[in-house]
C-alpha cells in the first residue's frame, strides 16, 4: 500500500510497539509522529494535523477509549478516523472502542498482518466522506444539534436549516451531496421543500430522506411519489442514521460516476468525430491543412502563458481544433474562390461561426466552447460577425484564437494570396491591435513569439 504524505500519529506507551508500527508505516511512505500516552497524543493531535490516529487502549495519565473520546467531543479532531490496537480482542472490549468513536479496532497479535489493509479502508472511507455535504433540515435545535454532531464525528461536512426556506437558501449556495429534512417546520414545511427541490434540474437527483414521526407515514409516501429517497423514524439511532447515510451516498456516488463514465464516453466519441470532419475538411484544401492544429498549439501556450487552469487549457485546446467546423457547411466554390467574394458569397461564408456552434448544441458536455466558435470572427472594435460584439462582450478564448487564426492565416497560402513573411505577419497583427484583436491577447501572443521564435 503507498501511503505518500498521509500523516499518522500513533499513541502507545510501549516503546517496541511505537518502533514497530513507525517502521512499517514509514516504509509504505507515511509520515509518523508518536506519543508515549494518551494525555501526549492528545496534545499534540490539537497542535497538529492528522489523517489517521492508532492508539492503544492501556495506557497512563489517559487510556484508549478516554483519548478516543475528547477527540470525538472536540470539533477540530472529531472528523480524524481513529483506529484502536489493543491485546483485549473481547467482544465488550470492541464494542467499547466503537463506542468511544472508534473507527476500526484491530487486536495487536494481527497488527503487523492486518494494520496496513484496514488503513487504507478507513482512510479511503474517511476522504469519501469528507467530501460529501450533509445538509440537516429541521426546527428543533436539539434534533439539528444531536445529527450535526454525529454526521460530523463520522467525518462528513455537515450544514444546518430551520426550514425549509433557509435549505434552499443554502442549497442555492452549496449542493449539498444528500439532504435530510423534517416534515412540519415553519415558513416552508419538509413536503414542499422536497418538491421545490425536485422540480429543479440542477437538485433534483440529491438524494433526500425524510426524517418522520410514525403518525405521518401517509405525508412519507407522497413525499416519495414525488421523489424523496427514502425516510427514517424518529426517534432514530445515529450510528444508524450514519450508516444509512454511508450506504446511500456510496450508492449515489456509484451511479454518478457511471453517467460522468457515459457521459465523458459520449463527448469523446463526439469530439473525435467532430475533430475527424474538421481535418477532413483541411486536408480537401492543401492550404488549410494542418491550420487548426496549429492554432490550438498556439492558443495552448498563450493559455499557459495567462496561467489559465489545467481544465480551461483542455477546453480552449478543443475550440481551437474545432474552430472552423462550421465550414462544412460553406461550397468549394466559395471556400477555395481565388478572387474576391461577391456579398452573397461573404454572407454565406460569414454563417460558418453560427453553423459550427449550431452543431456543439447537441453535446451539453462541450456546451462551454459553444461561445469561442461562434465568436472566433468578432472583432474587438465591433465589426466583426456573426453578432457584432466588441471588446469583453467576445469571450475570451474566440479573441485569444482570433490572434492565432490571424497569424497562422497570414503566414500560409491563400488560394488568393501568397503567404507572408513571419516579420510582416507581426506587423500586420500589431496593426489590428486594438481595433480588430483584443489587446491583451496581440500581447500575450507577441511574448510569446519574442521568447519562443520557433513557434
Amino acid at each position: 500500500m503507498d501511503m505518500d504524505a498521509t500523516r499518522i500519529l500513533i499513541v502507545d506507551d510501549s516503546a517496541v510497539v511505537r518502533k514497530s508500527l513507525i517502521k512499517l508505516l514509514e516504509e509504505a511512505g507515511a509520515e509518523v509522529t508518536a506519543a508515549e500516552d494518551g494525555e501526549k497524543g492528545l496534545e499534540i493531535a490539537l497542535a497538529q494535523s492528522f489523517d489517521l490516529i492508532i492508539t492503544d487502549v492501556e495506557m497512563p495519565k489517559l487510556g484508549g477509549y478516554a483519548l478516543c473520546l475528547k477527540l470525538k467531543n472536540n470539533p477540530a479532531t472529531r472528523s480524524i478516523p481513529v483506529i484502536i490496537l489493543s491485546t483485549q480482542d473481547s467482544d465488550e472490549a470492541i464494542e467499547r472502542g466503537f463506542q468511544a468513536g472508534a473507527t476500526a479496532y484491530i487486536s495487536k497479535s494481527e497488527a503487523m498482518s492486518d494494520l496496513k489493509k484496514t488503513i487504507e479502508k478507513v482512510l479511503n472511507k474517511s476522504t469519501f466522506k469528507q467530501e460529501r455535504t450533509v445538509l440537516v433540515v429541521d426546527d428543533s435545535k436539539t434534533i439539528r444539534f444531536l445529527v450535526e454532531k454525529g454526521l460530523s464525528e463520522a467525518g462528513f461536512h455537515v450544514l444546518t436549516a430551520t426550514n425549509g426556506k433557509e435549505g434552499i437558501d443554502l442549497v442555492k449556495i452549496r449542493t449539498p451531496d444528500l439532504i435530510l429534512s423534517d416534515i412540519n417546520m415553519p415558513e416552508m414545511n419538509g413536503i414542499e421543500f422536497c418538491k421545490q427541490l425536485k422540480t429543479n434540474a440542477e437538485w433534483g437527483a440529491v438524494p433526500f430522506v425524510v426524517m418522520s414521526s410514525h403518525s405521518e407515514r401517509s405525508m412519507v409516501h407522497g413525499m416519495i411519489e414525488q421523489g424523496a429517497t427514502t425516510y427514517i423514524v424518529k426517534p432514530f439511532n445515529l450510528d444508524q442514521l450514519v450508516v444509512t447515510i454511508e450506504n446511500l451516498l456510496s450508492d449515489h456516488f456509484l451511479q454518478l460516476l457511471e453517467e460522468k463514465e457515459r457521459v465523458d464516453g459520449e463527448r469523446k466519441m463526439m469530439l473525435e468525430s467532430v475533430i475527424s470532419i474538421v481535418t477532413a475538411l483541411e486536408a480537401r484544401h492543401e492550404y488549410a491543412q494542418g491550420h487548426s492544429e496549429s492554432v490550438a498549439r498556439l492558443v495552448v501556450s498563450m493559455g499557459k502563458a495567462m496561467n489559465m487552469e489545467p481544465k480551461e487549457i483542455d477546453m480552449l485546446k478543443i475550440a481551437a481544433k474545432i474552430h472552423n467546423l462550421g465550414y462544412v457547411a460553406v461550397p468549394d466554390k466559395i471556400l477555395l474562390k481565388p478572387g474576391r467574394l461577391t456579398d452573397e458569397e461573404y454572407g454565406v461564408m460569414k454563417q460558418h461561426p453560427v453553423v459550427g456552434a449550431h452543431i456543439m448544441e447537441s453535446n451539453p458536455a462541450l456546451k462551454d466552447i459553444i461561445p469561442a466558435l461562434r465568436s472566433h470572427h468578432e472583432r474587438y472594435d465591433g465589426g466583426g460577425y456573426p453578432d457584432r460584439l466588441k471588446k469583453e462582450e467576445i469571450h475570451l478564448w474566440a479573441r485569444m484564437i482570433a490572434v492565432a487564426d490571424t497569424y497562422k492565416a497570414l503566414t500560409s497560402v491563400r488560394p488568393y494570396r501568397s503567404a507572408q513573411s513571419k516579420e510582416k505577419a507581426l506587423e500586420l497583427i500589431a496593426d489590428l491591435r486594438g481595433n480588430r484583436l483584443c489587446p491583451k491577447c496581440v500581447d500575450v501572443f507577441m511574448d510569446l513569439i519574442i521568447k519562443n521564435p520557433g513557434k
